[in-house]
């Protein structure tokens, strides 16, 4: 199956380097940025340049905004028909793309905090960065085969249920406190492993010592300042 037609507005190192991906993965691409001179790279590589910001949004079944705030989408989406968004939201809340995006940096800055953290943990010790990164971006794409898909984690999270037959909260909080004081012995910032570690000391105070990771679920949507009780010690 031919991969779909994106388009991406907005070609700063981010857009830039979206379409790029894209492109290497087969996706026909269109792009457009309000000022000249961008993408000119990618239009050598196949990408093909919309004139206006209504071309570059019908062009394509999915739109990826790149840009810098609100203000921004506006002054470009504001002479874009509104026909040409027509069955191409996610329902009535035109904020849920937004909210859907920023879920999704969520996941991608922390992982590259968390990413840096422990290279200057180990280049505190005299470790080489070359050493070391190559094994950790292993780690990161192997975290699918060692907590399951994320079809699985849906239906635990959104089920409660947090069985802990693999690891418990308190096994995984025992190692998140050694990566504090790994941290704090190595002299690098602790901001990072502190609040990972606040996490699940407040799993275990609400009583899900002897459930699994995902117990943390709870206790994160909960807010800072609420303590959701296990039911069952789950």
């Amino acid at each position: 199956m031919r991969p779909e037609p994106i388009t991406v507005i907005g070609l700063g190192p981010m857009g830039r380097a979206m379409a790029g991906a894209l492109l290497r993965a087969g996706h026909p691409v269109t792009v457009f940025n309000r000022t000249g001179g961008r993408g000119d790279d990618l239009v050598r590589a196949g990408a093909r340049r919309a004139a206006t910001a209504a071309d570059a949004v019908t062009a394509s079944p999915v739109t990826i905004l790149s840009l810098t705030d609100y203000p921004a989408m506006y002054d470009i989406l504001r002479d874009v028909p509104a026909a040409a968004f027509a069955g191409r939201d996610l329902g009535e809340d035109p904020g849920l793309a937004q909210l859907l995006y920023q879920a999704q940096l969520d996941v991608f800055l922390t992982a590259l905090s968390g990413l840096l953290h422990a290279t200057a943990l180990v280049t505190a010790s005299g470790v080489p960065a070359a050493d070391f990164l190559p094994e950790a971006m292993r780690t990161l794409t192997d975290i699918p085969g060692m907590v399951g898909g994320g079809a699985e984690l849906a239906r635990v999270v959104t089920a409660g249920e947090h069985p802990g037959e693999l690891s418990t909260t308190l096994m995984m909080g025992a190692t998140a406190a050694h990566v504090l004081r790994a941290s704090a012995e190595a002299g690098v910032d602790r901001e990072l492993p502190a609040a990972v570690r606040s996490h699940y000391d407040r799993a275990i105070e609400a009583g899900y010592g002897t459930s699994g990771w995902t117990a943390l679920y709870e206790v994160i949507r909960a807010g800072p300042a609420s303590v959701v009780v296990s039911s069952a010690g789950r």
